[in-house]
């Protein structure tokens, strides 16, 4: 996978114009739309599930990129790649069984990541990270969107690329969270490989020049 990517997240699109802004990511540079899937259990608030993934799945020419922010994520992770998932990250700290989710996820033919919360160290990944895709870094405490960005992410973003070059990981960073056109390019520069950003596209007067300057 090249790095430098932007994945764009529906948590902040219109609902009521699913498609039209659907339609929108795929006309930008946008490389992935990442979906946010939240039970109301794991996080403090409820997004969405089956119904809105069957609308991406129809419409999205983009790489998806699913990130379940729920318990028991291997109760779902099989339905979620039957709807388009091309990539699907769990949190750590939700999953019993870490390593059997990624094999199942792998296994169905899907990229597998992994997410850490603000508060986990990254040291917690250390007997996982050869066998991820993807380290998802939470640079805000999940469950809404358009929080204040976390500072502490640049260490840890250092601190996880060590991890994955002494572990000869192939394992891409992603970080989601406060991301916009302030933090961006210092977020590539600290090691990210893929931001993910809601707010920063959704409420922006012009969302496809904001993804673009967010790549620069």
């Amino acid at each position: 996978m090249k790095t430098k990517l932007i994945a764009p997240s529906l948590l902040s699109a219109d609902f009521g114009n699913l498609q039209r802004d659907i339609d929108m990511l795929n006309r930008s540079q946008a490389d992935w739309i990442h979906v946010d899937v939240m039970d109301g259990r794991y996080v403090p608030n409820i997004s969405f599930g089956f119904p809105i993934m069957k609308v991406v799945q129809q419409h999205a020419q983009k790489f998806v990129d699913v990130h379940l922010m729920i318990l028991e994520p291997e109760k779902y992770v099989e339905e979620f790649i039957d709807h388009g998932a091309d990539l699907v990250s769990v949190h750590y700290e939700a999953c019993v069984h870490l390593h059997r989710t990624i094999q199942l996820i792998q296994n169905r033919g899907a990229k597998a990541g992994v997410v850490l919360n603000p508060a986990s160290p990254v040291l917690l990944l250390e007997d996982i990270i050869g066998e991820v895709d993807l380290v998802l870094l939470m640079s805000v405490n999940p469950g809404f969107g358009g929080q204040k960005f976390i500072e502490n992410t640049y260490k840890k973003i250092a601190e996880t690329k060590d991890l994955i070059l002494s572990n000869n990981s192939t394992a891409l960073i992603q970080i989601d969270g406060g991301v916009n056109l302030e933090n961006a390019a210092r977020l590539f520069s600290a090691g990210a490989d893929v931001l993910v950003a809601g707010n920063a596209v959704f409420s922006s007067d012009n969302p496809e020049k904001t993804i673009e300057l967010l790549k620069i």
